[in-house]
């Protein structure tokens, strides 16, 4: 059996090598994941780099396939569905690491605000009781669900308004013209989910201020919206040892259920020898935001370096 992953998903290859050493894994950068590469692979695990469709898999023996993130919209699930291919994301990996990340990016504004929290999955729960927590108002809207109070709504009330939905085609610049037409000439607009869901050529209109996590067109950036950014990053918002940890075993949880193979756990030694390697010290999105600005060009391989909170 043979495993191909993204060399850049931390844990699996040292918990495959010692939990399943029957298994062969091959670890490669995302643009090395080929139709040919994968021509002869068992299952696949990757990360939103690799587009998983039916270019890459057909013809391939590949019968499952993990990401391991949050968002899903770069695998064709309608093609692996109806080619059997089993296919999981990770929701709620790394929930925790984008709460603290919306929690630094805000560090400052005054306790009393509205904030309008927009998809109210793993991510926003947390992110909403974190507003709370800092004597926020919070105002709930989730667009897949049809709960919360309409999003005009928040668009008239809110300060700082952030969001955390998938990207499909019902949350497809859900943050449009008209959405910031609507909010106060001040609200803040954090998108820390996927690119798509805001407008950035209507954000940079609008002259509302922002923070951007995730871009339209990653890795390739529109320049003058990353300037123009109050603070911005290379979509690393859920980069936390944690969230990478737990994103691992749930793909390998995945392949176990499927091939009847031993449930594996990562071993908390190999974790812990990660943890706190990364800035998390107070100002930390400030100075990562700076560096981006300087390096525009570098977007993958500053997200590539970062070392995990």
């Amino acid at each position: 059996m043979r495993i191909v992953y993204d060399r850049h998903i931390p844990f699996l290859a040292e918990t495959v090598t010692q939990g399943w050493p029957e298994v062969e894994i091959v670890a490669l950068e995302p643009e090395e994941i080929t139709p040919t590469v994968v021509r002869y692979a068992d299952a696949l695990v990757i990360r939103t780099r690799t587009q998983v469709d039916e270019k890459l898999l057909a013809g391939s023996q590949v019968q499952v396939v993990c990401t391991a993130t949050i968002g899903y919209d770069h695998i064709d699930t309608a093609w692996c569905d109806t080619h059997h291919i089993d296919w999981t994301n990770c929701p709620g990996c790394n929930a925790q690491a984008v709460c603290d990340y919306i929690e630094e990016a805000i560090e400052g504004q005054p306790s009393g605000l509205v904030m309008g929290v927009i998809g109210v999955g793993h991510v926003g729960s947390l992110v909403a009781k974190m507003a709370e927590r800092r004597g926020m108002h919070v105002l709930l809207n989730d667009p897949p669900k049809h709960i919360g109070v309409p999003l005009a709504q928040i668009a008239r009330q809110a300060d700082i308004i952030t969001f955390h939905t998938p990207l499909d085609e019902t949350t497809y610049h859900l943050c449009n013209e008209a959405f910031l037409a609507s909010t106060k000439p001040q609200a803040l607009i954090i998108n820390a989910a996927r690119g798509g869901v805001v407008d950035e050529q209507a954000l940079l209109a609008s002259h509302r201020p922002y923070i951007l996590d995730t871009w339209e067109g990653e890795p390739k950036l529109n320049e003058q919206v990353l300037q123009q950014a109050q603070l911005a990053s290379m979509h690393i918002a859920g980069y936390s040892v944690e969230g990478k940890k737990n994103a691992t075993e749930h793909c390998l949880c995945k392949i176990s259920q499927h091939f009847g193979l031993p449930i594996l756990s990562i071993d908390k030694k190999v974790v812990s020898l990660q943890a706190e390697s990364g800035d998390n010290s107070p100002g930390w999105l400030k100075r990562v935001s700076d560096t981006l600005k300087q390096h525009p060009h570098d977007f993958e391989q500053l997200r590539k370096q970062y070392k995990l909170r």
